[in-house]
């Protein structure tokens, strides 16, 4: 058994920054618990040269098992520890491109960075294989062999975000190595994002085709889809390892008239807090409770789920109860995640937002 250390990454948010150390314990958990077999124990917050660190005890922990675990959302520096003596150790996530990916976008009311690659590594962790193990792809290697989604050397997820904004989440899906897709009914948002995604990829010279095209159905205009096909390097251009990136322009209530039914391993989403603006429930009604349009919503994402695969969303609990959230997700024949970790990510974010996070699967 071997102690470790993980320091916190400095957070540019100081409310974020506040609640992040009992984040990234909670977060530390559900991997000790989802992809190391329980093999992570005593993990608590420890004050060492005057800073708070996450601690926790490894057993029998491998340099792949540290490799999942560079992945926290949290990770700024990870050390094994004697004592109050540190020993920095040298981990590598599954990071593919630049970070400025990530950090480039400036908006207002955009989702903390941080927390964005937190619900969405909590979301694919709870995702299990065709054969029934942890992780996708259809290894079906034991649970306590790293073999889950965020292995250094596992099958890339297809992730999907029904309300994706202009795109935090499908960056950080792309900064994996995983095919992304969003769905946004704000138009703005659409070019915002779809500008973006092509500078950034022109200005790194990276091997890449993108389009914007319409999506029709029924020989009506359904909306817009960016189509990006891109890759990490020229070697593995040439070996055909690309990621596929879309981002449709279309409501989310419609998302299963735009994507095959089964094609998703992990949808992700931060469903709109019901604070600085209401969402569009039925009849195109203005409403402050997001309970309306994710009850509409709900059937349709669930359709675009393959069997094992795992939904994850985050909201604000003052506006929606998490039972009621809950409860919408039995009805529409999830099962919600409750195992370990899952129930500390409450946190507050202003006076009018407490966020948390939820994640169920489907069978």
């Amino acid at each position: 058994m071997t102690a470790y250390a993980l320091l916190i990454h400095p957070s540019a948010n100081r409310v974020y920054a506040e609640s992040a150390v009992g984040l990234a314990t909670a977060e530390l958990t559900v991997f000790g618990d989802r992809a190391l077999g329980g093999r992570v124990d005593d993990v608590a917050v420890t004050t060492i040269g005057g800073l708070p660190y996450v601690t926790f005890t490894g057993v029998d922990l491998t340099d792949r098992d540290l490799s999942v675990l560079a992945n926290l959302s949290a990770r700024y520096a990870f050390f094994a520890r004697d004592g109050d003596l540190l020993r920095p150790l040298e981990v590598t996530g599954r990071d593919r491109f630049d970070s400025d990916l990530i950090t480039i976008p400036k908006y207002a009311g955009k989702t903390n960075e941080q927390f964005t690659k937190l619900l969405l590594n909590v979301t694919a962790l709870a995702t299990t294989d065709r054969a029934g193990a942890a992780g996708a792809g259809g290894t079906g290697v034991a649970v306590g062999a790293a073999a889950g989604p965020l292995g250094p050397d596992s099958p890339p997820l297809r992730v999907l975000d029904p309300m994706c904004g202009r795109g935090t989440t499908l960056n950080q899906a792309m900064m994996y190595g995983w095919h992304a897709a969003g769905v946004e009914v704000d138009g703005k948002d659409f070019e915002v994002y779809a500008n973006f995604i092509r500078t950034w990829l022109k200005h790194k010279r990276l091997k890449h085709s993108a389009e914007i095209a319409p999506v029709r159905r029924n020989r009506a205009v359904l909306g817009r889809r960016l189509a990006v096909t891109l890759a990490a390097s020229k070697d593995d251009h040439r070996a055909g390892r690309t990621v596929d990136l879309t981002m449709v322009h279309a409501d989310t209530r419609r998302s299963r008239e735009v994507f095959r039914a089964g094609s998703f391993d992990a949808i992700v989403t931060d469903a709109p807090y019901g604070v600085q603006h209401g969402t569009r429930g039925q009849a195109d009604r203005l409403t402050r409770d997001p309970l309306g349009l994710l009850a509409e919503a709900l059937p349709g994402w669930v359709a675009l789920l393959r069997p094992g695969g795992a939904l994850g969303i985050s909201w604000n609990t003052l506006v929606a109860a998490r039972d009621d959230l809950a409860a919408l997700l039995v009805k529409a024949g999830l099962e919600v995640a409750d195992g370990p970790g899952y129930g500390g990510f409450a946190h507050r974010v202003d006076q009018a937002i407490v966020r948390d996070l939820i994640v169920a699967q489907r069978a």
